[in-house]
């Protein structure tokens, strides 16, 4: 007799899938905010090169991983209504994500072997450690109308977003302190490599183990999913049968399709800040020196996740006062703002300052967001492809906007325009999202 599993809107399974963001979140801050972007730079300042060569084209390290991760969210965005549709078919979702997160969690693993001399290698794991977070993310989001109530939703997916941040800021103080005293922890310089690069290697380690471990009690208590009734047939294009089924059926949710288009062009801003933050804090702030700069930004990004902690739970609290759209539309305002100040930022200080207030909103309208769509949606059970959708909107956009961001960087040989662009985007959201009339 099978285990049995808890009932939908239970404080036990309630908890479990929130968990899976306090599981996953130590790669979003680790690799993609702080440590990584701080790596790349030191292997290259340690090889005392600008560039590589990488089949054939010449890259500086910012292209280089901006390429990567254009690619790999192309690859994320064909695969995840492929995915979705056969998770429904199968009513077996949990298997899925259960592979893409530890294909994550080994990539970051895999991360110890990046460097100059294996390459390829290395951005193969970068790659795939892509691949397996979002994937992963997009099979847990699914996840959310099957295991909580509507009035349960926005206040669940805050407190998500919130345990990510903390669990995430919890291992990211281990790491630092890790980079910036590893003899401490027995970390001695080699022959090959200093002791501080060390230890950002074993981070990535510490990232594969801690994602991969702390999963487990989402694992156990997260059911398999539905499984989609009706004959089975031509399982491997279901997926894309599925996406184009959500498509034909947004023709007849005028509210759901108005938002989606508002959510698709804020959220390339939104990822794209978070993708890019790092780097623009490395190459436009004056920071002095190269451990002023590591310490720098490792702390701008725990200041990021701190103050989020509390700007999600305050966006949870606005929407159920003033509603989701509205609040949705005073964050998207509040990013106009932010945009316009990073223009003229340049000392450690006005990162920082720039870094709160990126870490009040960031938080609030990703949870936010979220769970709007989940509200907004009909009553099916056909939750993964309907998720699917929002996750293909979602990449889709990372993609254009990393795209327009680096062709306004490259075109100014500053980034400093591209922030100033990505306001432009918030600004189109605000439109959008005046759009959406959404009945009480």
């Amino acid at each position: 007799m099978g285990k049995a599993f808890a009932n939908k809107g239970s404080r036990r399974l309630l908890n479990a899938w929130a968990f899976y963001d306090w599981a996953n979140s130590v790669y979003s801050l680790t690799v993609v905010s702080a440590v990584f972007p701080l790596y790349l730079g030191a292997i290259f300042r340690l090889a005392e090169v600008e560039q590589v060569t990488v089949f054939g084209v010449t890259l500086g390290r910012t292209p280089l991983i901006s390429y990567t991760t254009a690619a790999a969210f192309v690859v994320i965005a064909l695969i995840t209504p492929l995915l979705s549709g056969i998770a429904d078919y199968l009513g077996n979702k949990r298997f899925f994500m259960k592979f893409f997160c530890y294909l994550g969690g080994i990539s970051c693993i895999g991360l110890y072997w990046f460097t100059l001399d294996t390459l390829l290698v290395g951005l193969v794991f970068y790659f795939l450690g892509v691949i397996g977070f979002w994937v992963s993310f997009a099979m847990n989001n699914s996840y959310l109308p099957d295991i909580a109530f509507p009035e349960q939703q926005d206040r669940l997916s805050a407190k998500g977003f919130s345990l990510g941040y903390i669990g995430s800021v919890i291992l990211l103080l281990v790491n630092l302190a890790m980079v910036l005293s590893p003899d401490t922890f027995g970390i001695v310089d080699t022959a090959r490599e200093p002791a501080e690069i060390l230890a950002m290697k074993y981070s990535f380690v510490s990232v594969g183990v801690w994602w991969i471990l702390f999963s487990q009690y989402t694992f156990y208590h997260l059911p398999k999913g539905y499984r989609r009734e009706g004959e089975r047939t031509r399982i491997i294009f279901n997926g894309f049968r599925e996406l184009q089924g959500v498509w034909r059926q947004l023709r007849d949710l005028p509210v759901l399709k108005r938002y989606l288009g508002a959510f698709f062009v804020y959220s390339m801003a939104v990822q794209t800040v978070m993708l890019i933050a790092a780097y623009f804090g490395e190459e436009e702030i004056a920071w002095g020196t190269d451990s002023e700069r590591t310490t720098g930004l490792i702390v701008s990004i725990l200041v990021i996740q701190l103050v989020a902690v509390a700007g999600a739970t305050l966006t949870a609290r606005a929407s159920k006062a003033f509603g989701n759209i509205p609040t949705l539309g005073v964050i998207n305002a509040l990013w106009v703002v932010i945009c316009i100040y990073a223009y003229f930022v340049r000392q450690p200080m006005e990162f920082y300052i720039a870094a709160g207030c990126v870490g009040l909103v960031m938080g609030g309208i990703q949870a936010l967001s979220r769970s709007t769509y989940s509200k907004l949606m009909p009553e099916t059970t056909d939750t993964t492809s309907f998720f699917s959708f929002y996750d293909v909107a979602e990449k889709i956009g990372i993609v254009i906007g990393m795209s327009i961001f680096a062709l306004v960087a490259q075109m100014n040989n500053s980034m400093r325009p591209a922030a100033l662009m990505l306001g432009v985007f918030f600004l189109l959201g605000i439109f959008l999202l005046l759009r959406v009339r959404v009945k009480k």
